[in-house]
């Protein structure tokens, strides 16, 4: 493959020199004569001189017969395979190694032609061409020449540099219009400042390019004629200048904010000084110096002046590189630690380890295209840079715009944060995440581009293939696939919020609608969740059958295992499906009492009185037992002594019910009348009375507790006795079934005595009595106190 791209290129050389060196002779013809145009004789004529010529004689004949040589020596098929017979490598299917060893033996050897040729030419110039032919040099041309481009540049220069001069008040509002941006996204403003002044720019140079090519053709060209001097030199401002003013645009050194970059105006002037001096270096030198020399000259000099020029600016570029890379290491570096993620902050600290190593890299591929493809290395170079810029340049700002939206909350108003607490929380959540994917997406699409402007890769050629664009055309169904399932999750989840939020307008849910509500959420996201990822599967070209087979002998095999989680699931499904209890209930649920804290598919977590929280398995639940279904009931049970008046006591339960439903604190929670159950039972010391008060759902137990106290306030006040336990003393009998004499000192003794004494707090409420024996004028040996009685 490597012969017939030499073969080709030489060839182009060939063609090239014979077009270059016939083209002088043509212009020359046609100013000392306007009126021939036998441009034939003028071919012939210059085609003679070439072969007068012994050194061009001798180069055209070694040309011509490489080119036969190349011819012949394109072997057959036959011959290939003999070759490979006999064991001799195929050159199609070399090592990587011996193609690197050519190619540079090749680059090499072109690199010593060429400065052979070089020298060659520079002896013929002021060397005879012939008995009768003198210098091939005229002095009064190139001066003549050299006059007529130098006013062309001053004047496009002139009208440049007043162009520019009248377009700096535009400039500077510009970036003060672009500094005074306070808005939520500062780097779009940035964007459209720089893009306006890009624009204005371009428009300056543009018309730059026009005045210089008016005063050319008319001012100092002949009979309204551009000369191709001056052509070569506005094509190749025109170029140049749209070149450093993209360079403009990243490092603006006079104006802050028209400057994409973030760095100082005197490092941003340093390296914008470096950047146009290179470009203007070299594209003004291959540009315009080089075809000048081809044209005037000889093809031979401007080819070694263009690698003069590639060598000059290499040297000045890779200096100035070793000389700064410490600096725009430390640079990025400390970029890199103000980032907040980590994939910018490996790449930024990377970048700073190498950057050095790629531009170096740059400039050696240049120059060594200008030395193997010295024909079209600077085009073609320049047109990769120039798209690699484009690319990059867009593919920053992008990400800069996406890093802005990544760091930025959103906030929702107050009104739709009470009504949907979760869903700024989810957005804040799910948007920076997509953000992140699609600011990957275009690194990677960046890459893929700038990889495709240097022929590295084929992007155009691999996306005609089947993998391809099916890679892209899956990427895409993947990313709205998630979309979607992102989209419906945020609205179903919010919907159900909706429903759940007191502040929608409905008021308060109720207990099954939060308990359901919340299971289904449960429920939504699993299912969601499960669907999308098989959707997934199967997009991406996984076979999701054997995977939803394998599924369901798993969930078999589990369900023979798991038969008490099983239990568990449906026992709760029903139980969720009759509304047996809710979040919030009081209920009786294997063996515990107390409040249902939390309900799930599987359990229930239940509060009991003391605080401690059980787990109770829907799988050992036989009897759910709610306390809060639609009323509660107090059931008191009041007994009265026997002597008491029973209508009497009804009446006062009846009362303190009154009072009760009076009451601020527990009037609103009763239902209904008091209902008076009657005499339940004749107790061995007490006749029972049964009254029973209807009362809201959970508040059964409150109601009571204050309804007792009332009945005790009441039946203290009327006197009748609430029966209790009492004590009765026996002090024994005799044989003979006589019981000695018990004989009591009264309670009014006992004060007596009491306050002959100093007086000493009480310790009990309860009457004393002293019991002493028939001798009681013993007193220090014969008194005994008694127990106390209550």
């Amino acid at each position: 493959m490597l012969l017939p791209r030499l073969k080709a290129r030489l060839s182009h050389w060939l063609a090239l020199i014979l077009l270059l060196v016939a083209m002088p002779a043509l212009a020359q013809q046609a100013e000392t004569t306007a009126g021939d145009t036998a441009s034939d004789t003028v071919a012939y004529s210059t085609l003679a001189d070439l072969l007068e010529n012994d050194a061009t004689r001798q180069r055209l004949i070694e040309q011509l017969r490489t080119l036969a040589s190349d011819d012949t020596s394109v072997e057959a098929p036959g011959e290939i395979a003999a070759q490979e017979a006999a064991g001799e490598p195929n050159p199609a299917e070399a090592s990587l190694a011996r193609r690197l060893a050519e190619t540079t033996s090749e680059v090499a050897s072109d690199l010593g032609h060429q400065f052979t040729l070089l020298v060659d030419a520079l002896g013929a110039l002021f060397t005879s061409t012939g008995a009768d032919t003198g210098p091939r040099i005229s002095m009064d041309e190139i001066t003549s020449a050299a006059l007529n481009l130098a006013l062309v540049i001053i004047a496009t220069f002139a009208a440049f540099l007043i162009l520019r001069s009248l377009a700096r008040p535009l400039f500077s509002k510009i970036s003060r219009w672009s500094q005074q941006g306070s808005g939520r996204s500062p780097l779009l403003r940035v964007i459209a400042a720089v893009t306006i002044a890009a624009l204005i720019d371009i428009v300056v140079v543009a018309l730059a390019y026009v005045g210089g090519s008016l005063i050319a053709t008319f001012a100092i060209g002949e009979a309204g004629e551009l000369s191709t001097r001056a052509s070569l030199f506005l094509n190749a401002f025109l170029i140049i200048e749209l070149v450093k003013a993209a360079i403009r645009m990243l490092f603006s050194s006079r104006y802050e904010g028209l400057r994409l970059l973030p760095a100082s105006a005197g490092e941003a002037a340093h390296w914008n000084r470096w950047l146009a001096t290179l470009t203007g270096f070299v594209g003004y030198g291959m540009l315009v110096a080089v075809p000048i020399v081809n044209y005037y000259l000889s093809p031979a000099l401007g080819r070694g002046l263009g690698l003069v020029v590639m060598l000059l600016a290499f040297v000045y570029a890779t200096v100035f590189v070793l000389k700064n890379r410490l600096k725009l290491r430390h640079a990025l570096e400390a970029r890199a630690a103000r980032t907040s993620m980590g994939a910018s902050r490996v790449a930024l600290n990377l970048l700073a380890k190498l950057w050095h190593w790629l531009a170096i890299a740059y400039f050696l591929v240049v120059l060594l295209l200008s030395i193997v493809r010295p024909e079209d290395a600077l085009p073609s170079v320049m047109l990769a840079t120039l798209q690699t810029l484009i690319i990059v340049g867009i593919g920053m700002l992008l990400s800069g715009v996406l890093t802005q939206l990544i760091g930025k909350r959103i906030t929702l108003s107050d009104d739709l944060r009470r009504k949907l607490p979760k869903l700024e929380v989810r957005l804040n959540a799910y948007i920076p995440t997509f953000l992140k994917v699609i600011r990957a997406i275009i690194l990677i699409t960046v890459v893929l581009l700038v990889l495709n402007a240097w022929g590295i890769f084929d992007l155009a050629a691999w996306y005609a293939t089947d993998a391809g664009s099916g890679t892209v055309s899956k990427l895409i169904d993947v990313i709205i696939i998630l979309v979607v399932a992102a989209a419906l999750w945020i609205a179903l989840a919010s919907l159900i919020e909706h429903r759940l939020s007191p502040e929608t307008g409905t008021g308060e849910p109720s207990a099954r609608a939060k308990t359901l509500l919340s299971l289904f959420r449960n429920a939504l996201a699993i299912t969601l969740i499960t669907m999308t990822g098989m959707i997934v599967l199967a997009e991406i070209g996984i076979n999701i059958g054997p995977l939803i087979a394998g599924a369901g002998v798993l969930g078999l095999a589990i369900g023979f295992g798991a038969q008490k989680l099983v239990q568990d699931i449906i026992t709760g499904i029903f139980i969720q499906v009759e509304n047996a209890m809710n979040t919030g209930d009081v209920v009786s649920v294997g063996g515990v009492t107390g409040t249902a804290e939390r309900l799930s598919i599987r359990s229930v977590g239940i509060r009991d009185l003391s605080g401690t929280y059980h787990i109770v398995p829907f799988s050992s639940v036989d009897t759910v037992s709610n306390y809060m279904r639609e009323f509660g009931n107090h059931v008191g049970e009041y007994g009265i002594a026997y002597r008491e008046n029973i209508d009497h006591a009804i009446e006062h339960l009846e009362a303190a019910f009154e009072e009760l439903k009076a009451s601020e604190e527990h009037g609103h929670k009763i239902l209904a009348p008091l209902t008076v159950a009657g005499v339940t039972a004749l107790a061995d010391s007490s006749v029972n009375i049964r009254v029973i008060i209807k009362t809201t759902p959970g508040d059964q137990w409150g109601v009571g507790r204050a309804y007792n106290r009332l009945v005790k306030i009441h039946f203290d006040a009327a006197g009748i006795e609430i029966p209790f336990p009492h004590t009765t003393l026996y002090f024994g009998e005799n044989k003979d079934g006589t019981a000695p004499p018990a004989h009591l000192r009264l309670a009014e003794e006992r004060r007596q005595a009491v306050e002959t004494q100093p007086e000493q707090p009480a310790t009990s409420d309860t009457e004393t009595y002293r019991v002493s024996d028939p001798s009681h004028d013993k007193p220090d040996s014969d008194d005994v106190d008694a127990p106390q009685a209550r």
